[in-house]
C-alpha cells in the first residue's frame, strides 16, 4: 500500500510538471460543436486547451491565464473577433488564428491590419488547423539556445527574446511582424519578392493574398520609423532591408 501511495504521488508530480510546460491554446467560438472538435484534435496532439463561447469570456480568460496561442472566431454575439483582436493587441503579442465564414478580401486585410497572424475560412479541415497551429507556434516560439541578435545603427532585433528596439526603446510587434522584420534584417541588401516572403515567413501551408505582405510591411514601417527607413521597396520586385536607407 505504501508503495502504491508513493507511485501515485510520483505520477501526480510528473503530470503536474507536464501541465506546467504544456503549450496552451484558447479556442473561442460560439458554436459548441466546433469548439469540441478543435479541442479534441489539439488535445490529441498534446496541447492544453481552454474554451470560450464569446468574446467577453475570452478576454476574461486571457486576463486570468497566459496562453501560447489564440484560435478566434470572427462572427460571435456580444463581441466579435475583430473587437477581441483589437483589445488583445493593446497589451499582448499572442499569436492569433482567425476562424471565419467570411472569406472576402476586405475581411482578411482588416484582420491582418488588426494583428491577426493567420486566417482560416469555414468550413475548414481540422487537420489543417492543427498544422497551422504547429507552424505558427514553431515560427513564434522562443528558441532555447538561439543567440541570433541583429544590431544596426538605431535598430536591434533579438531573436531569442523576440524583442525589437529602435533607438533603445522597445517596440511592440505582432509575431508575424517580428518574423518578417527578422528575416529581412538577417539578409540585408537582398531583395525578396512577395511570393518569396510569403513562402518563407508564412510557410508553405499558408494560402493568402500577396497583399498581406504589403500590409505587414506597412505596419512594421509605422512602428520602427525613425531617422532611417530600414525596409526599402524595390519597385516591380519586392522589398529589401537597408540599415542606411533614409
Amino acid at each position: 500500500m505504501a508503495g502504491q501511495g508513493c507511485y501515485t504521488a510520483v505520477t501526480s508530480l510528473i503530470r503536474g510538471a507536464y501541465l506546467m510546460t504544456q503549450t496552451s491554446v484558447l479556442v473561442v467560438d460560439d458554436e459548441t460543436q466546433i469548439r469540441a472538435v478543435v479541442r479534441l484534435y489539439l488535445e490529441n496532439e498534446g496541447f492544453g486547451v481552454d474554451e470560450a463561447a464569446n468574446g467577453r469570456e475570452a478576454l476574461h480568460k486571457l486576463g486570468e491565464k497566459s496562453y501560447d496561442l489564440l484560435v478566434l472566431d470572427l462572427m460571435m454575439p456580444e463581441m466579435d473577433g475583430w473587437q477581441v483582436c483589437r483589445e488583445v493587441r493593446r497589451s499582448s503579442n499572442i499569436p492569433i488564428i482567425m476562424l471565419t465564414a467570411r472569406g472576402e478580401e476586405f475581411d482578411r486585410i482588416l484582420g491582418f491590419e488588426l494583428g491577426t497572424d493567420d486566417y482560416l475560412v469555414k468550413p475548414f479541415s481540422t487537420r489543417e488547423l492543427v498544422a497551422r497551429v504547429k507552424a505558427l507556434l514553431k515560427r513564434t516560439g522562443k528558441p532555447a539556445h538561439s543567440a541570433e541578435n541583429l544590431s544596426f545603427p538605431g535598430l536591434s532585433v533579438d531573436r531569442a527574446a523576440r524583442v525589437v528596439k529602435v533607438d533603445g526603446e522597445e517596440i511592440a510587434l505582432t509575431p508575424k511582424e517580428f518574423d518578417l522584420l527578422h528575416f529581412l534584417a538577417k539578409n540585408p541588401g537582398r531583395v525578396f519578392s512577395r511570393e518569396q516572403l510569403m513562402e518563407t515567413v508564412w510557410g508553405y501551408d499558408f494560402y493568402g493574398d500577396l497583399r498581406t505582405v504589403d500590409t505587414h510591411i506597412k505596419k512594421i514601417r509605422e512602428k520602427i520609423k525613425g531617422e532611417r527607413n530600414f525596409i526599402v521597396t524595390v519597385w516591380g520586385v519586392g522589398y529589401k532591408f537597408d540599415a542606411g536607407a533614409k
